[in-house]
């Protein structure tokens, strides 16, 4: 019962939370050209809904995993850092990593058993600050592009629109990880 409780107590907080914060609206936001700005407005609203859900965390949570093959929330994290990283690299700066990037930022770029090993005994806002970090580049690289640009294409079939809708994604898929690792914490 007293997990049920718990479960409970969380979902109306996290509703409590949605309502409070809620726009419901996907608008472009100042500063950038239309479709950039609507696709900033969405990397923002989902990087805000996986800090509120992590922000709390304990070392014991952020490093938990709930068997072998899973990863913590804390790789997970790191892995949105790295991904957002690379793309913001590779098409706002249109260059590749240095050595020193690619070890800061680039380290959950594969997630698998040398990487979770690695990415032990952080602290949740290690994570958070160095995604602040790189969503400032990300946000101030984008702000001198224009929406021809976005349309434009890297290479044949792949436009820079998709590049950061796949930016997109990938943190709401993540996000659905982090919650389905934050049901199994222990008690």
């Amino acid at each position: 019962m007293n997990t049920l409780r718990k479960k409970t107590a969380l979902i109306i907080a996290c509703l409590s939370l949605s309502f409070a914060n809620a726009q419901y609206e996907i608008k472009p936001i100042e500063g950038y050209t239309p479709n950039i700005g609507i696709m900033v407005s969405m990397l923002e609203d989902l990087k805000a809904r996986i800090t509120e859900q992590v922000k709390d965390l304990d070392q014991t949570q952020t490093d938990f995993q709930y068997d072998e093959y899973a990863n913590s929330i804390g790789a997970l994290v790191m892995h949105l850092v790295s991904t957002e990283a690379y793309y913001q690299i590779e098409t706002l700066e249109d260059r590749q990593w240095t050595e020193d990037e690619r070890a800061r930022l680039g380290l959950a770029g594969e997630l698998n058993n040398e990487t979770k090993k690695i990415l032990q005994g952080r602290p949740i806002q290690h994570y958070l600050d160095l995604w602040d970090e790189v969503r400032r580049k990300t946000l101030t690289g984008l702000k001198t592009k224009d929406d021809e640009w976005f349309a434009s294409n890297i290479e044949e079939g792949i436009n820079y629109h998709w590049v950061w809708f796949h930016v997109m994604e990938h943190s709401a898929n993540h996000m659905g990880q982090i919650g389905t690792i934050k049901n199994r914490l222990p008690e």
